[in-house]
């Protein structure tokens, strides 16, 4: 079922969660790479608080040998997938912030066990940290906004 006519705002924060969620299918992808790569990279080594390679390869990067990059990647394509092809779904506002409230709690899980058991961040991490949490956001009010018009 498919509500009226979606307002110009909501669509405009249905067009940013949707670029939102493509800039984190890039650092994802980007951190699946540095997850697979075979030789030490330079890209984020910035003295003992940063290191990709640390967080990327370490026993907290896979879950049942799936890499947590992979699902991120994953999770950002479904992200973007209800704010573009299913945006006008009655459902889809629901989905959209549980789906990114369960990342942003995953990713909030992967900054504690990077600050309290690996002792290094990741700034790709980081990053998909900043977007999920910015998209969990947008999603609440987008939420928040199909409640107001029934």
């Amino acid at each position: 079922m498919t509500l009226p006519a979606m307002p110009p705002l909501t669509n405009r924060l249905m067009s940013l969660v949707a670029i939102i969620a493509v800039c984190g299918i890039v650092v994802s992808a980007e951190s699946l790479q540095h997850h697979y790569a075979t030789s030490k990279t330079a890209f984020c080594d910035i003295g003992e608080t940063f290191n990709c390679d640390i967080v990327n390869r370490s026993e907290y990067s896979s879950i049942f040998g799936i890499p947590v990059a992979l699902m991120g990647m994953l999770g950002y394509a479904a992200l973007a997938g209800l704010a573009t092809v299913y945006r006008e779904r009655r459902e889809t506002p629901v989905m959209l912030f549980s789906g990114a409230a369960v990342g942003l709690a995953f990713a909030l899980y992967l900054t504690y066990i990077e600050a309290r058991v690996l002792g290094v961040y990741c700034i790709l991490c980081l990053s998909s940290l900043a977007l999920i949490a910015m998209t969990t956001i947008l999603a609440g009010v987008i939420w928040w906004r199909r409640d107001l018009r029934g």
